[in-house]
């Protein structure tokens, strides 16, 4: 028997902790309200071991590339060399060639299984379902993550996730470069994923566009800009007419006790 319900009712994190508590082993489904997507996590006994979000990379080599363990053209060699192109045989190609380490390899996939399911703390409402003993498909690797530390990690970025919304509430306006930056240029240092921004930063192309562009969430884009603002390197471009400002999406209700206690329930009769 599944369970169903809607993170309006019970957060991702109750939901996590409930799987982390009761040692289950299961596939939790979760299917955007606000076109995030779907997102698969899978668990054995409590532990996190793979996820998957629509729009996201999943072949292995890609998410190496992702991880910064692999240029594109490492990565586009081994797939040439691959005959039946399963995360497993990837894997193994890459040790053989001397490229990665297994621990570099079994990193790679860890950090991405984190940043998939941290985006997944910012969603406010999707209906979700816990299928039991649903394991992810067999050419995948699996790496346990423990949910506590990541549960405790979401709950952070959430309200990290809340002040960058105050400080930056509309992406739908361009940015451009402060004419006389205050910091001294020699002592700035971009990451990889600044740079990215920066060379799409024009009057036309708005900071939800540059966003779409390079497949980052809300969360990611505005923690981008913000970080770019905090150099004194860019600001945001003020609309030529005043617009109303759109309103927050509305704080999740409390949970009742009672609801808790009926997924409690649910869950470990599963």
């Amino acid at each position: 028997m599944a369970l169903k319900g809607n993170l309006k009712d019970v957060g991702l994190n109750q939901l996590l902790n409930l799987i982390y508590v009761a040692h289950k082993t299961g596939s939790l489904t979760v299917q955007g309200e606000r076109g995030e997507g779907t997102a698969r996590l899978y668990f054995r006994e409590g532990k996190l071991i793979h996820a998957s979000t629509d729009g996201q990379v999943t072949r292995l080599t890609d998410v190496m590339v992702k991880a910064g363990k692999l240029t594109p053209d490492q990565a586009k060699a081994v797939r040439a060399r691959s005959k039946i192109d399963t995360d497993k045989e990837l894997g193994l190609l890459m040790i053989q060639s001397g490229m990665l380490t297994q621990n570099d390899i079994i990193q790679g996939v860890k950090n991405y299984l984190l940043e998939s399911v941290y985006q997944l703390f910012t969603w406010r409402a999707g209906a979700f379902r816990f299928d039991p003993n649903v394991l992810p498909p067999e050419e995948r690797i699996a790496v346990a993550v423990s949910l506590d530390h990541l549960i405790m990690e979401g709950g952070r970025r959430v309200q990290e996730w809340e002040r960058l919304r105050d400080e930056l509430p509309d992406l739908d306006v361009p940015l451009k470069f402060v004419e006389r930056p205050e910091t001294n240029l020699r002592s700035i240092n971009l990451n990889v994923e600044q740079w990215k921004v920066v060379s799409f930063i024009n009057a036309r192309n708005t900071i939800r566009q540059i966003a779409n562009y390079l497949k980052v969430d809300e969360y990611q884009i505005r923690r981008i800009v913000h970080g770019l603002q905090s150099a004194g390197l860019v600001e945001v471009i003020a609309p030529a007419t005043p617009a109303m400002a759109p309103l927050p999406p509305p704080a999740p209700p409390p949970v009742g006790r009672g609801v808790l206690l009926r997924v409690i329930d649910r869950l470990r009769r599963i």
